[in-house]
Parts: C-alpha cells; sequence; structure tokens
C-alpha cells in the first residue's frame, strides 16, 4: 500500500485503463469504484445523502462509511471513528483498500468494498483527490465531480457565514485540477435539490450499467 499525505502526490507508476477491468494487487477483477469529489460549496454532501437514500433498496450499490480518526460526534459525516492507534494497527494489518491523511486526520475505506466489486457492486465514497491515481492503479475507477459555477459557490458559502468575503474569493481563485487520464463525469449542481439528486442518480446508473460490461 502507498501512503498519501494531504501534501504530497507520489509518481504515477502504473498503466490502466480506467474503462476496463483493472487487476487488483490481491489478485481480484473488480469493479467499479466511484470516487465523489467537488469544491467546497458544491453540495456534494447534500446530493449524495439524497441519492443514499434513493437507492437504500438497491443491491446494485455500496455507499462506503469511512474510518476517520476524529470522534464520532465530530463532523456531518457518519463515519467509524477510530484512534490514531487503532487506525495505523488496523491499515498496517491490510484492513484498508485505501487510505489517506487530510487535515491531521487519517481517513480509510474499509477492505471489504474490493469483495462488493467482485460481485459486480458499485461502491460508492468520497475520496481526497490525492488518492485517485492510486485508486485508479487498482480499480476501475469513475470521478464523479459535483460542481457548480463560481457565483453559486460563492453565494453558497457566503451563506455558511464561515468566511470573509475575502477568503472567499480566495478559496475560489484556487482552482483544483484533476489528474489527468482520468475517467470523470461532472454533476452540475446549478438547480434546486431535487434536481441536483436526480442528476446524480442518472450518474450512478450509468455506473452500474457500465460496470456490468467491464
Amino acid at each position: 500500500m502507498v501512503y498519501l499525505s494531504s501534501m504530497t502526490l507520489l509518481p504515477f507508476a502504473s498503466s490502466y485503463d480506467s474503462i476496463t477491468r483493472i487487476k487488483s494487487g490481491y489478485g481480484r477483477d473488480v469493479c467499479m469504484l466511484i470516487a465523489v469529489v467537488g469544491p467546497s460549496g458544491a453540495g456534494k454532501d447534500t446530493l449524495m445523502a439524497g441519492a443514499r437514500a434513493a437507492l437504500a433498496q438497491d443491491a446494485r450499490f455500496r455507499f462506503v462509511r469511512r474510518a476517520i480518526t476524529r470522534p464520532a460526534e465530530a463532523g456531518s459525516e457518519d463515519h467509524e471513528a477510530l484512534t490514531e492507534a487503532a487506525f495505523i494497527t488496523r491499515r498496517d494489518a491490510g484492513g484498508f483498500a485505501l487510505y489517506w491523511q487530510a487535515h491531521g486526520l487519517h481517513y480509510g475505506l474499509p477492505r471489504d468494498i474490493e469483495a462488493d466489486m467482485t460481485a459486480r457492486r458499485v461502491v460508492i465514497a468520497n475520496l481526497s483527490r490525492a488518492v485517485l491515481r492510486e485508486a485508479a492503479a487498482r480499480y476501475a475507477l469513475r470521478v464523479l465531480n459535483i460542481t457548480a459555477p463560481i457565483e453559486v459557490l460563492a453565494a453558497r458559502l457566503a451563506a455558511r457565514g464561515r468566511e470573509s468575503a475575502a477568503d472567499i474569493a480566495a478559496r475560489l481563485a484556487r482552482e483544483v485540477v484533476l489528474p489527468d487520464g482520468l475517467d470523470i463525469e461532472r454533476v452540475m449542481n446549478d438547480a434546486d435539490v431535487a434536481e441536483g439528486v436526480a442528476r446524480v442518480l442518472a450518474a450512478l446508473n450509468r455506473a452500474a450499467s457500465d460496470a456490468q460490461g467491464l
């Protein structure tokens, strides 16, 4: 397992085709992992919560509960809370399919997602951009980039009341570029929540259809 920090993206050393089946490092054919990314203010958590509720009884999908080294009551995400020592012990035992560090916290996806992908389930998880290349090297990866026009992002960030106008402008000026060569589907969240959720559901259903052909 390659360890990636929030500040370092290691050189990409493996060839891959993110549309075709990828051999994992554990000798199994696996597909497909959906990596959810997007800028602050894009509304990705709201849309993914709506999609999760809509697909709760659909066996084609698994929405991953991440392990994070923060208390269970901290943040809005339903996660498995681990101490740093417990996280490292599980990591070193091979208990995570992917893991990374960001903002002083450790994040991990459980190893058992590989069994779901082998069974042709679509596995959906929030991922750090820093780990996308590793994920694409090991699995059939599709990046779901949830975004919105810059003026919409600015208005949503302002409504949170956490940052000054200058801070928001600086944040939005720092364009984050996704790595080249990835299979990326963009969902524009510039309408109401119901429409945004419908767009995400359409993207996930396309992914499920594509996964059956891998």
